[in-house]
Parts: structure tokens; C-alpha cells; sequence
């Protein structure tokens, strides 16, 4: 079947081979979706497990920046050899890298686990929505996109529940055991169903044409500025050599990037082309800003939900549903928007202001906060987080031509990937140097100064379920007032960022959505479609 039956199959096997298809794309990505919203509840106890404080980060940060290091890399990967073959690649790491993470038997091999997901996780998150892409033109695939949300959503839902229930009840390992029969059913229906482009690259053709120097500048980039400002404050003092080294030479991996992509690299991971309108760097920014914020809700409010409120797991997986059941609502009703209107500046617009109203919200929440407070929070900062997953996709695609749509597509999503584990790893070392400074009220509330200890700075984190063992009860409204002022820091953070993609948004140009499909091929020899023939308003 061709790309361009699948646009309108009208026969029945089309059909059934059309929802085989989806099916299997949205299995892809609600599991890469789902080990990153299955730890936020299950990570406390992870954490206590192997007492480890830095593995509260990490844990969920590995992945992340996985996720944002392989995400271009997997795109021009599907370019040369083909879309299914790559994806097919993706999943299978993601299988096998489940039961490493699984059988992980220390933190540091868990992290290790977590990393090699993470690179999997971010080809199952490109190569499906690029395939989308690839299957249906401009203005309908935002219905399809749309699914994809609706299954990051339905994952970011049940995710913290699983976690939970797991964490509780049975054990953490089975977050990723989980992992393996949904990897084989998606593997065997793409297997047998996805019907793309294939060019045939020969092995040592492709290897050749791959973009080593950008691939190897990129990991840099994205690890030692990362690792930087973890270690910043926390392992190392932010003057210490090692923090400025890290983050200098990461600064320098961008330059060295930037370099190859536009002398070095006959097939760049990122053409710098992308670059020269200023809408799509607007387009950038606004997805930047949009990953760095929504990410600290799903991740964060757990951890006020269990030493805060002194929620248990499973409760604070049902407490955090009104977050991801808005995403879900919000991004079908702006797939079926787009897909009606062809307007999609208004609702990145709208999002950007929900999510500034919501995360600004969040900086009430304290001890005595109620379940109403928590839940209408999340209800607005969710209806804003919703209407901003695909509209960026839109708008970028909407300025690139067909051919450009891949690299385009994991530019934003390297950006997000990016954004997403910048915001997991600054907003802890937010959360724990304001936890450091309040070890002296700490003490002052006649808790030892071990305990004290314990209960601030880095090891904090790791120290969520010893909170319930606290039996006087001004120790305990010591402790917990203290994580409710170091998470009000982190929203305060979050809460500026939001309102910086207001401004950016301002800079997006309004396009026209092309109805007819161009049918993509992939390989080394493809002509490009002139940018300047795109239509804006």
C-alpha cells in the first residue's frame, strides 16, 4: 500500500491495515511515553531501595537526556535506511533495555539501564510522529497527532498509577517488566503491517553518509552541560573546575556542532537551513519553554503529594489524573481544531497562558493546601500543557518542505527532549539547594543533626519515605514546610519560563496547511522541494 492510500483507504482491508498501523504507532509511543510518567511515583522508593539520593534525578534524567541526545541521530538514521527498519531497531533496544533495568541489581546500574532506554525512547517518540508526518499531509495528520497525545496523555495517567500500584503492592521492577509484551505486540504488527518508502541504502553507503562529528558533538553537548549543572551545588561547588570544565566544553560541543552541520556534513543532522526564518526559531523556542514546564508537573507534584500532603504512592498517582486527563482532553480537541479551522497560532497562544496561569498556581500549594487547590491547578495548567504538544509540529512542518519534515520534526523534538531533561535536572538542583538552606529550621525544630541532615540538601529526595516515620509533630511540620517552600522555588522557575514562550510565540508566522500529500521517500538521492513555495498568511 502506497502513502497515498493511506490518506483515504476505502476498501476493508485498507482499512484494517490502516488501524493496524496506528495501533501499532500508538503502542509505540505510549510505552516510550510511559517510562517517563511510570517513575514520577514509583521513583521515592527506588530511591530508598538503594539509598541513593542522586538516583532521584537520575533516574528520571538519564532517560531524558537520552532521549534528547539520540533524537536527531535516529531521524537521519531513518532517512538513509528507511523509516521501518529503524523504528523496528527501536523497539527491539527498548525491549532489551527494559530487562537490563529490570535485573539491575545497584543504582549505578540502573542508570545505565535507564540511559539505553532513554535512547530507544527517543527513536519510538521521533519515528512515529515523522511517520505520521510522512502518511498524511499538513492539515490532516493533526488528528493523528492528536492520537499520539491522547496516548502520551493515557500514559502520563495510568503511568503514575502503575508506578504506584507496583511500588506499593508488589515491586518497582515490574515498571519495566511491564515494558516487554507491549514491545512485542508493537514490534510484530509493524513488522507485518507498516508498508513505507524503503531505499534499499546499502550498509556501508549509509555508514558513510552518517554525520559522525555532528553525532558525536551533539551526545557531548547534551551530556557534559547536563552533568554540569547537576553536579553544580550539589557533588561539586559551581566554582569547582570540574562544574566550569563540564560546562564550558559543553558550550564549545554547540559551536563544534553548528560547524559540522554546516561545513562538515554532506547529510546534517540538523540542516542549519531550518534555521533561517525566524519563525521556526520562534517555533523552537516556544517548545523549549513548553518541555521545560510541563514535564515539572508530571515529575514534581508527586513529590509534593508524598511529603507535603504524606500521600502514599497510589494516592498520589489518583491526585495527579487531573494533569494528564486535561493534556488528553486538550490535545484531541486540538487535533480535531486544526484538522476543522486550519488555525493552529491561536492555540499555542492559549496554551502559553493557561500553562503561565496554572504553574503560577502551583506556587500556593503548602501544607495546608486542599485537594480542590491541587486538583483546579492542575486542571488549568493541563488544558494549557495539552494545546501545545503538536501546534509547534504544525507550525515547523508548515514551513518546511516534505523532504525537510524528518530532520525538522527531531530538530523540535531533540529541543523538547532537551528541554525536558534541562528541567528535570535544574529544577532538583533548585529543590536541593533551597532544601539546604532550611537544615538550621530544621534544627531549630529540635530534630538531631543527623536527621536534619537526611532531610535536606541532596539527600532529601531520597528521604520522602522516612518522612512518615517522623512522630513529633513539630519536627514533621518542620519537614514538610520545608519541601513546600523548596518546590515553591522550583515553580517560581517554572512559572517565568512559561511566561517566556508568551513572548516568543509573538515571533510565529501564520502558514497556510497544504491538504494534498506528498508521498516521502527516503534514502541518499532525494530532490528537495523549494522552501519558498510554502504559502504563509
Amino acid at each position: 500500500m502506497s502513502n497515498m492510500e493511506i490518506e483515504e483507504p476505502t476498501d476493508g482491508r485498507g482499512k484494517l491495515r490502516v488501524a493496524a498501523i496506528m495501533l501499532a504507532l500508538s503502542l509505540s509511543m505510549f510505552i516510550a511515553a510511559l517510562d517517563q510518567t511510570i517513575m514520577a511515583t514509583a521513583i521515592p522508593s527506588i530511591a530508598a531501595y538503594f539509598h541513593s539520593a542522586a538516583g532521584y534525578t537520575w533516574i528520571g534524567g538519564a532517560y531524558l537526556l537520552a532521549n534528547a541526545a539520540s533524537a536527531c541521530i535516529w531521524a537521519k538514521l531513518s532517512d538513509i535506511w528507511g523509516r521501518k527498519p529503524i523504528l523496528l531497531l527501536a523497539v527491539a533496544w527498548f525491549f532489551v533495555s527494559s530487562i537490563v533495568c529490570a535485573t539491575a541489581t545497584s543504582m549505578e546500574a540502573l542508570i545505565i539501564g535507564r540511559s539505553f532506554q532513554g535512547v530507544a525512547g527517543g527513536g519510538l517518540l521521533q519515528l512515529v510522529t515523522i511517520i505520521i508526518s510522512d502518511l498524511f499531509s499538513v492539515r490532516h495528520r493533526s488528528l493523528y497527532l492528536g492520537l499520539m497525545e491522547v496516548m502520551w496523555a493515557f500514559a502520563g495517567g495510568v503511568g503514575p498509577l502503575l508506578g504506584g500500584a507496583f511500588s506499593q503492592y508488589v515491586t518497582w521492577r515490574w515498571t519495566f517488566w511491564i515494558n516487554l509484551p507491549i514491545s512485542g505486540v508493537t514490534f510484530i504488527l509493524l513488522f507485518f503491517f507498516l508498508d513505507v518508502h524503503n531505499p534499499k541504502t546499502k550498509m556501508m553507503d549509509g555508514f558513510r553518509a552518517i554525520d559522525w562529528f555532528g553525532s558525536a558533538s551533539v551526545l557531548g553537548l547534551t551530556l557534559m552541560l547536563l552533568l554540569g549543572l547537576d553536579f553544580g551545588g550539589g557533588t561539586f561547588a559551581w566554582k569547582s573546575p570540574q562544574v566550569i570544565c563540564l560546562i564550558i566544553f559543553g558550550a564549545l560541543c554547540s559551536l563544534l556542532f553548528i560547524y559540522s552541520e554546516k561545513k562538515l556534513a554532506k547529510y546534517p543532522l540538523m540542516p542549519m537551513d531550518i534555521f533561517a526564518r525566524f519563525s521556526n526559531v520562534a517555533t523552537l523556542l516556544v517548545t523549549f519553554a513548553h518541555g521545560f514546564v510541563f514535564i515539572a508537573g508530571e515529575y514534581y507534584m508527586p513529590m509534593y503529594l508524598q511529603s507535603v500532603q504524606g500521600s502514599s504512592p497510589m494516592r498520589s498517582g489518583v491526585l495527579i489524573l487531573p494533569l494528564v486527563v486535561m493534556e488528553a482532553f486538550s490535545g484531541m480537541l486540538t487535533g480535531a481544531i486544526i484538522h476543522r479551522t486550519g488555525r493552529y497560532l491561536e492555540l499555542i497562544w492559549a496554551g502559553l497562558v493557561l500553562l503561565t496561569v496554572g504553574n503560577g498556581l502551583y506556587i500556593n500549594l503548602g501544607v495546608d493546601s486542599s485537594i480542590g487547590e491541587i486538583v483546579g491547578y492542575q486542571i488549568l495548567s493541563g488544558l494549557g500543557a495539552g494545546f501545545l504538544f503538536q501546534t509547534p509540529i504544525i507550525a515547523i512542518q508548515a514551513m518546511v518542505s516534505q523532504e525537510d519534515t524528518a530532520t525538522a520534526t527531531a530538530t523540535l523534538g531533540f529541543i523538547r527532549n532537551m528541554a525536558t531533561a534541562f528541567s528535570i535536572v535544574i529544577g532538583g538542583v533548585v529543590f536541593q539547594n533551597s532544601m539546604g538552606e532550611r537544615q538550621s529550621s530544621l534544627l531549630a525544630a529540635g530534630m538531631s543533626e543527623s536527621m536534619a541532615a537526611q532531610m535536606s540538601g541532596d539527600s532529601a529526595a531520597a528521604s520522602i519515605e522516612s518522612i512518615k516515620d517522623i512522630t513529633d509533630p513539630v519536627q514533621l511540620a518542620a519537614v514538610r514546610e520545608a519541601f513546600a517552600w523548596s518546590l515553591r522555588n522550583m515553580w517560581i522557575l517554572y512559572t517565568c519560563m512559561s511566561a517566556l514562550g508568551i513572548l516568543f510565540s509573538a515571533f510565529i508566522l501564520k502558514a497556510k496547511l497544504n491538504k494534498e500529500h506528498v508521498e516521502t521517500k527516503t534514502g541518499l538521492n532525494v530532490e528537495k522541494t523549494p522552501v519558498e513555495t510554502l504559502q504563509t498568511l
